[in-house]
């Protein structure tokens, strides 16, 4: 697959992020830095709402361009906002900033799903490089009890690329991937929990819950 090219997402994700205002902005350096919000993920009990911020980083040699994110969870009865970090290779990292190491990397966190309950939220963690077959998903769970978060992706299995689905609809506490080899025509599913133990399954199905807002705050945002 020639990631580079694909045009509504890399990985044909069903939680597609946007690739295509990625790609629209690497080719104008005049602006080096643009920005991205995302559309909001309303919980089932109304109190709180998650958005993520994307920000990329472009450069006179387009490979050597940056997209980096955060994600950002909103409590709605206090007003309070807390951004929520993931541990995967790529992702945002203040200690590290717009590093020369991160030069050419791809991290994109979107928010796609509560728990039915609302005590857990789930994001889609996307990492690449450009000009690269490397491409996959982490999944960034965040739990309401402990105000903690987690990053997994499927372990114990040999596949190049990764691609979160949802909650599954067998285990409501795991995530569901689709995980293979690059060339392989079938990837199996996979199911992973908060530690990162990692089963097949074959006739599960992905769970998804939350209202999605659509404000006038989503998209392209203006230049700082």
């Amino acid at each position: 697959m020639n990631f580079q090219s694909t045009q509504h997402d890399p990985l044909n994700s069903p939680h597609p992020i946007p690739w295509s205002w990625v790609m629209a902005h690497l080719n104008d350096s005049s602006q080096p830095q643009h920005y991205y919000r995302s559309h909001s993920l309303l919980s089932p009990d109304g109190q709180y709402k998650a958005y993520s911020r994307i920000q990329l980083y472009v450069e006179p040699e387009f490979y050597r361009s940056r997209v980096s994110s955060v994600l950002f969870l909103e409590n709605l009865k206090t007003g309070d906002l807390q951004a929520i970090t993931a541990t995967s290779p790529f992702a945002e990292n203040p200690f590290i900033g717009n590093s020369s190491e991160l030069e050419g990397t791809i991290s994109i966190v979107l928010p796609i799903s509560w728990s039915e309950a609302g005590d857990r939220l789930l994001a889609r963690e996307f990492e690449s490089v450009f000009c690269s077959d490397i491409a996959s998903d982490y999944a960034l769970i965040w739990h309401r009890s402990s105000n903690s978060a987690s990053t997994v992706a499927p372990t114990g299995i040999q596949f190049t690329n990764a691609i979160l689905l949802g909650w599954s609809q067998e285990w409501c506490d795991r995530v569901l991937f689709r995980a293979g080899m690059m060339g392989e025509e079938t990837w199996p599913l996979w199911v992973v929990d908060a530690e990162g133990e990692t089963w097949a399954t074959e006739d599960d199905r992905p769970s998804t819950h939350g209202q999605v807002l659509n404000s006038i705050w989503a998209g392209a945002q203006p230049q700082r």
